[in-house]
């Protein structure tokens, strides 16, 4: 058994330099070999701390690194350490130290053996040097996964100091999601496996950031083939990470957007091909013709169009024709009826919004005017924009631009507006109720639409067409009209335009069970005989001319505004009595100046 003396004369002549150290950190004896190498008396180091015989990196480390280290490990193995001597030299050394305690588990002294660098020894202190320098986020852990060192990039990147990780589990470092992927022994299984390459982790900061990390490591084994040691390299991949999710986010927005604008765009192309069931402008008659030479005038232009006329004369197959005859035929022709668009929408009907911009903009919306991009806009109704929205529409007709509700964005279009009215813009201009320059800015080139009782024999070829067209959609027999037929729809005043005379039509289809097409079923005013259809007057059977047709049709309906008590529309309303659309009925009304009495 070596007895206190004995320990006592083994530390003293120990080869090694050797140094006792109290639990406060001061030396509480200094063997010779490390006195004679520094060329300090005992008495001067005894009660005196190792970073003061330091260099100052390695007085900085003992603080920040080895000491704490030493606390929760209870020993340090193989750790670099510059000592200076008396005289000023620097003594580069490896360290290697170990805690004792009693039986009773009570701290009693560090022991702490220094030896000498080697050539080799220096060049692998010099190698940790710069491994803690580099610019790269690394760490090293031991077989167990426990931090051995680390790079100063990647405590600045957690946010740590050096004392506060060295020594811990580097899962203590990870996301509560890694930390269950690695529990149970599976952290050691993974480092037991040695290298691997693009592992995808994550880590928190100190501040409780998380972080996504890519992570390779190399491995190096013991004597026994066993994985001692680990080097890890991380790459921050987390802005990456985000701006691929939000470009995933932002394709996957913008392919349903495009699908959103491709369905809408084929609709609102197929909505102008059929609205009415026009294919093609009908008729011959002398005022179409005027009509259609304007057109084919204007068409080939850039020049913005107003297409004027009563309602239901066909101003929207006029549109469709300038812009199927235009440059602009492979691009879209948008409508956009101003009559029907509530005033605190106007903006995003037209010009769109962002998501956000309003109560209910749940996400982008693409508007008319950016639909039409490329091809032409039709603005029915026009006369109907409140006057206080007006510039808003005047400003992308100058500048070509606008910007989307919510968005500061400004973005150009290329856009040809062709405007329809039924109203008198001129007049509205004198009431107050229109702006002059944006009139200006849409009747650059005024197309005026006749009247279908303008047309002459065009009601008897329109008719037709409407009776072929119908029949088709109805899956019908094709049903004829006869000479009495002719008469009674040349006879008649059409207040509804053409649009009136398709419905007239629709409506005797539908009202004829057999092969005879029963026109005075649907037509006001009318009865049919053997061969001629004559009006149905109180006085008899005589045929009218066309302006006792008028007048009698005025009166007709006259009595039966009367009759409803002046509604118009509903259960008992004049249109219900005349057996007409409330629409057909306020154009006859409009047309015949129809008022009713003061009380």
């Amino acid at each position: 058994m070596v007895s206190q003396n004995d320990y006592e004369w083994l530390f003293r002549k120990a080869p090694v330099m050797t140094t006792s150290i109290a639990e406060d950190g001061t030396y509480l004896d200094v063997n010779d070999a490390m006195l004679e190498r520094l060329g300090y008396e005992l008495d001067y180091m005894v009660g005196r701390k190792p970073e003061d015989f330091a260099t100052p990196d390695t007085a900085e480390r003992i603080v920040a690194e080895l000491r704490p280290a030493l606390r929760r490990r209870g020993k340090l193995e193989n750790k670099p350490f510059s000592l200076v001597t008396s005289a000023g030299e620097v003594v580069d050394c490896i360290t290697n130290a170990f805690v004792e305690y009693d039986q009773e588990g009570e701290f009693l002294r560090t022991v702490a053996m220094y030896s000498e660098f080697s050539d080799q020894a220096r060049a692998n202190f010099k190698y940790r040097n710069l491994y803690r320098s580099t610019p790269a986020m690394l760490h090293t852990v031991d077989g167990d996964g426990l931090l051995i060192t680390v790079t100063d990039h990647w405590l600045s990147k957690l946010g740590f100091s050096r004392e506060e990780v060295l020594g811990r589990p580097i899962t203590d470092f990870m996301s509560v999601a890694d930390q269950k992927k690695y529990a149970d022994g599976r952290l050691r299984k993974l480092i037991a496996e040695g290298d691997f390459n693009n592992l995808e982790r994550q880590m928190v900061t100190k501040g409780g950031t998380t972080i996504d990390l890519v992570m390779s490591a190399i491995s190096h084994r013991d004597e026994n083939g066993n994985v001692d040691r680990m080097l890890v390299a991380s790459k921050d991949v987390t802005e990456r990470n985000r701006a691929e999710s939000q470009l995933r986010r932002t394709l996957a927005e913008n392919a349903t957007l495009r699908e959103e604008l491709e369905r809408e765009r084929d609709y609102l192309r197929e909505e102008v091909n059929v609205a009415l069931n026009f294919g093609r402008i009908v008729g011959t008659s002398q005022a179409l013709r005027r009509m259609l030479k304007r057109v084919e005038a204007v068409a080939e232009t850039p020049a913005n169009v107003l297409v004027e006329g009563e309602s239901g004369v066909g101003k929207e197959l006029v549109a469709r024709a300038i812009h199927a005859r235009s440059p602009r035929a492979d691009g879209p022709l948008v409508k956009v009826n101003c009559a029907s668009i509530p005033k605190e929408l106007f903006e995003s009907e037209f010009f769109g919004h962002v998501k956000g911009a309003f109560t209910g903009a749940h996400r982008d919306r693409i508007g008319r005017f950016q639909l039409a991009d490329g091809g032409s806009i039709f603005l029915d109704e026009v006369g109907e924009i409140p006057l206080e929205l007006q510039s808003k529409l005047l400003r992308v007709l100058q500048e070509s631009e606008f910007e989307r509700v919510g968005d500061d964005i400004t973005r150009s279009v290329d856009v040809r507006v062709i405007a329809a009215t039924n109203r008198d813009l001129e007049q509205l201009i004198v009431d107050g109720k229109f702006r002059e320059d944006l009139f200006y800015r849409l009747s650059v080139f005024p197309v005026e639409v006749p009247p279908l009782r303008e047309r002459g024999d065009d009601v008897v070829q329109l008719a037709q067409h409407f009776l072929e067209q119908t029949c088709k959609d109805f899956g019908r027999e094709t049903l004829t009209l006869t000479r009495a037929h002719t008469t009674g729809l040349k006879a008649y005043g059409w207040p509804g335009n053409v649009r009136e005379l398709k419905n007239v039509i629709e409506r005797a289809v539908i009202l004829s069970p057999g092969k005879l097409l029963r026109l005075d079923l649907s037509l006001p005013g009318q009865t049919v005989g053997e061969d001629i259809v004559v009006a149905a007057t109180p006085g008899g059977n005589e045929v009218l001319s066309e302006m006792e047709m008028r007048e009698f049709q005025k009166s007709n309906t006259v009595k039966a505004m009367e009759q409803a008590n002046w509604k118009v529309s509903g259960p008992g309303g004049a249109a219900e009595l005349l057996g007409v659309r409330p629409t057909t009925l306020a154009d006859r009304i409009r047309t015949y100046k129809i008022k009713r009495p003061s009380r």
